[in-house]
């Protein structure tokens, strides 16, 4: 399920943390507690939804050999939600979403342990106008990506392994966002991250931004993503452009990214993804080219990847997928140490 009012997007590449963590009694507490608010207070039309993703995972060309592993989240991010939304009267409407990324193969919690890691924000919409966001958020360039790559940088394709933008990070801490109601097709994304450094505004913030056109089967989008270092003396910059056509039994698309900083990094990314959607089956393929300017052109790499899905019914699917990495000195695959993974595996959503 995605998140309450924001362009539909899937878990970024949440490489699971080292698997000691402990679901902490607080989640439970805010089950309990929003269970019962919603029970007491249907006005307020608070839900409860979530998502449960298990699989097989078989890697292979590392440095240690062959392993094969259980994971989560490997098609979609397993995760707990409540949101809500309440009616202000003269188009106005409150909204929140808090939404807590698990583990299912540990019991854990994903996104380094946070408690509500995956999104966590409340806000205001006004009919034909907008919606503003405040707290943890999706960024624009990364909701670009995700627009473009089938996968939704899931799978063991992850888009995010290699294109710069996602590797920027797929969310935002304190964030303000605003998100505008279409308009003749035209959408716009604004989001400002305080760095929160005393005496330097401009430290770690972060600035993103998208425009989107989508008018019938063709969609076309902007974004743009910029990050200062701790002490705002240097900063990346990531420029991603994609459109995608459904020309009926196949969807296509491609992408192009510019990426600048920090330091010397300057790179070309670009992108090409098919969708084949047959019923109850889903086909999908990239193709993913690093283009690394670089002196040393030391992380150059591509990758190849396809993945397969069959829906049993509206909430429950089976999925299989794999991707080939060229160049395992720039990074890996997405669970794996090697250049080569193979996921076999089953998601559940409520």
């Amino acid at each position: 399920m995605h998140s309450l009012n924001q362009p539909s997007t899937s878990d970024y590449h949440d490489a699971p943390p080292a698997k000691q963590h402990r679901l902490p009694t607080l989640l439970t507490a805010a089950v309990a507690m929003l269970a019962s608010h919603g029970a007491a207070h249907a006005q307020s039309n608070v839900q409860i939804y979530g998502l449960i993703d298990s699989a097989i995972v078989l890697e292979s060309g590392g440095p240690k050999g062959r392993i094969t592993k259980l994971e989560s989240g490997v098609s979609n991010g397993s995760r707990l939600g409540f949101k809500g939304e309440e009616d202000l009267g003269g188009g106005t409407s409150a909204f929140f979403l808090l939404e807590s990324g698990m583990l299912v193969d540990t019991g854990g919690m994903d996104q380094g342990g946070l408690l509500f890691g995956r999104q966590g924000y409340v806000g205001l919409r006004q009919k034909d106008i907008g919606a503003l966001y405040m707290g943890r958020v999706y960024v624009p360039i990364y909701q670009t990506l995700t627009t473009i790559d089938p996968m939704a940088n899931q799978y063991a394709g992850a888009a995010g392994q290699l294109m710069s933008g996602a590797k920027a990070g797929a969310r935002q801490n304190n964030t303000v966002m605003f998100i505008s109601e279409e308009m003749q097709g035209w959408t716009t994304q604004l989001a400002y991250g305080a760095g929160e450094v005393a005496g330097n505004a401009a430290a770690s913030r972060q600035l993103g931004g998208s425009l989107t056109y989508s008018r019938g089967d063709f969609t076309a989008r902007i974004g743009y993503n910029q990050t200062n270092n701790a002490t705002a003396t240097d900063s990346a910059h990531n420029t991603l452009m994609i459109a995608k056509y459904n020309f009926g039994p196949v969807i296509a698309g491609l992408g192009y990214a510019i990426n600048h900083g920090i330091g010397s990094i300057d790179s070309r990314d670009s992108i090409a993804a098919l969708t084949i959607p047959l019923g109850k089956h889903t086909l999908m393929a990239t193709y993913i080219d690093k283009n690394d300017r670089a002196t040393s052109h030391k992380y150059q790499a591509h990758q190849y990847a396809g993945a397969y899905s069959y829906a049993l019914s509206k909430r429950t699917a089976l999925y299989a997928s794999f991707a080939y990495l060229s160049n395992t000195n720039f990074t890996t695959t997405r669970f794996g140490t090697g250049n080569r993974e193979y996921d076999l595996g089953m998601r559940f959503s409520f």
